[in-house]
């Protein structure tokens, strides 16, 4: 059985649309959990395009939801974790130029920076995860970093099987990085671009444990409302 993280950040973009309090984030994270998502993800940016800090204020004030947020390598937002105490934080790369997070972490070059990081949030007790590109190295390295555990960017493969590409030389480097990640005793995540033909194929992954998704289920509850697509998550992630 997978976890179900939903990321709630695009609430926050069409409240932002109006410069308005509505829709609040707040209610979209109580909505999700009574529906059945077993945390919320917010990506409190450095550029706060969507979450603003008020939000990562009072989201973590909610103590009966477990609350994962992400955030780059940046010791600003660093400190707003500490005081915030989320549940969880996972790490990612950010740029500002970008409409999304367009690949992994670079943990090679940003080594050093990621250890004190990880360090800090396990002296507060968070729980620790690196957002990286399914390579074999990545994960080698992200033991060296002794974070909790990894995410998996599963961009590439969700592209190629929304344009009825071939996508299994990039499923097998998922299922190959799982497999060392759960043997080295790292936690297995997986997420973004995800929909529900993404889903029904990852989760057939059995070391993956939770699936982290934001964009697709806030979309589509336009059509279909939260409860509905939640619930669609919760049996394809289930079986």
């Amino acid at each position: 059985m997978k976890r179900l993280g939903i990321n709630i950040d695009h609430v926050a973009t069409l409240r932002n649309a109006r410069g308005n309090i509505h829709p609040d984030p707040l209610i979209a994270a109580k909505l999700a959990i009574k529906y059945g998502a077993d945390s919320i993800t917010i990506h409190l940016r450095e550029d706060r395009r969507h979450i603003k800090n008020k939000d990562v204020v009072s989201i973590c004030k909610l103590k009966k939801i477990p609350v994962n947020l992400e955030m780059a390598l940046d010791n600003k937002i660093l400190n707003i974790a500490l005081k915030n105490k989320p549940n969880f934080v996972c790490i990612v790369p950010e740029k500002r130029k970008e409409i999304t997070t367009e690949g992994g972490l670079d943990v090679t070059k940003n080594k050093k920076k990621i250890k004190k990081i990880i360090l800090k949030l396990k002296e507060a007790k968070i729980r620790t995860s690196l957002f990286i590109s399914p390579n074999i190295n990545n994960i080698k390295i992200c033991k060296s970093l002794n974070t909790d555990c990894i995410e998996l960017h599963t961009g590439k493969l969700s592209n190629l099987i929304k344009s009825k590409k071939n996508y299994n030389l990039e499923l097998n480097k998922i299922k190959n990085c799982a497999k060392l990640a759960n043997i080295l005793g790292i936690e297995v995540h997986a997420g973004h671009g995800m929909d529900y033909k993404t889903t029904k194929i990852l989760n057939n992954i059995n070391e993956i444990r939770e699936f982290n998704i934001g964009h697709f289920i806030i979309g589509e509850s336009v059509f279909n409302g939260l409860k509905k697509v939640i619930s669609n998550f919760k049996k394809l992630s289930n079986n």
